[in-house]
């Protein structure tokens, strides 16, 4: 018995998305309901933030834990609200920061990419490459967004 792989899009001018592009579209268009629905009228900086949590918490959420960069950015956002309450209190006004270190590039992309630090070279340069494509096809999403007229209710 032949299994057919039927387009379930009858329009083929529409571009057909795979499940974790869908899905990442899904998320992101429902964060950005979210944000507008519960901050009408904050600031821009403000919903400059909070639209980049959800852009990154969509793209790490669609991902899934299988990557290391997806579940290191995911536990930063989990505990986002907790680093921000205590963050007055890491550091004394007027006490200097540590000069910066000459770094390798490995170590320059440890520190790019989310929980890189404890990787192999390998490891890093794999984690990295996804890490890229998924930020361009967030890029594309965001766009597509942009060129749609965004969200409903503005």
């Amino acid at each position: 018995m032949k299994s057919s792989t039927r387009n379930p899009n009858p329009n083929p001018d529409t571009p057909r998305f795979g499940p974790s592009k869908l899905m990442v579209a899904f998320r992101f268009l429902r964060a950005l309901t979210l944000v507008h629905r519960t901050a009408p009228n904050s600031s821009n900086a403000a919903r400059s933030r909070r639209i980049q949590r959800a852009a990154f918490a969509s793209m790490a959420y669609s991902a899934g834990p299988r990557r290391a960069w997806s579940r290191a950015l995911l536990w930063r956002l989990h505990f986002h609200r907790a680093r921000r309450l205590c963050a007055g209190r890491s550091r004394a006004a007027g006490v200097p920061r540590r000069p910066s270190t000459t770094r390798s590039p490995a170590d320059e992309l440890r520190r790019l990419v989310p929980g890189g630090t404890g990787m192999d070279y390998c490891s890093l340069l794999e984690e990295t490459a996804d890490y890229i494509r998924c930020l361009s096809e967030q890029v594309k999403l965001m766009q597509s967004v942009v060129d749609s007229g965004g969200p409903r209710g503005r």
